[in-house]
């Protein structure tokens, strides 16, 4: 049997829509700094040097090193035993307020700036995510105003 190239295309893009999405896999830089490089080796080019958890995306791992993305979107390399399953978030947004309940209009726990770590306490529902600051205050927050969960 010969497979035209349209027929090929068609099989292709058929095959592509009926597969299931994965999800994000998400971890964070555990308890010290750790060196993001542009290569899976320690010879590589340090390019940054990643404070203590703060969350990266994992897009894959080899030979005990983690290609990963960062809230920005740059991708680089970490050694995968400097990265916790401890996870935690960035806010992207100015003001982010934490809900008492998932619900815009619920009560707010307290105002958090941009560019501040909150710990992930449980998978998004609904679009809203349940987050704690690192002084106490447990609270749900949009997740379109956090990078990371």
């Amino acid at each position: 049997m010969k497979w035209s190239f349209p027929a090929c295309a068609t099989l292709l893009i058929s095959m592509l829509a009926t597969a299931p999405a994965q999800a994000a896999e998400y971890k964070s830089v555990g308890a010290n700094p750790a060196i993001l490089y542009n290569a899976p080796s320690e010879r590589g080019r340090a390019m940054f040097i990643a404070p203590r958890g703060m969350p990266v995306e994992i897009i894959f791992t080899q030979n005990g090193w983690s290609k990963v993305r960062d809230a920005t979107g740059d991708l680089s390399w970490i050694d995968a035993a400097a990265l916790t399953s401890k996870r935690n978030v960035i806010v992207t947004v100015a003001n982010l307020k934490l809900h008492i309940t998932p619900e815009e209009n619920a009560g707010v726990v307290t105002t958090v700036d941009k560019g501040v770590l909150l710990e992930w306490l449980a998978p998004p529902a609904a679009g809203w995510v349940k987050l704690r600051h690192k002084d106490g205050p447990v609270g749900f927050a949009k997740t379109a105003e956090v990078w990371g969960e």
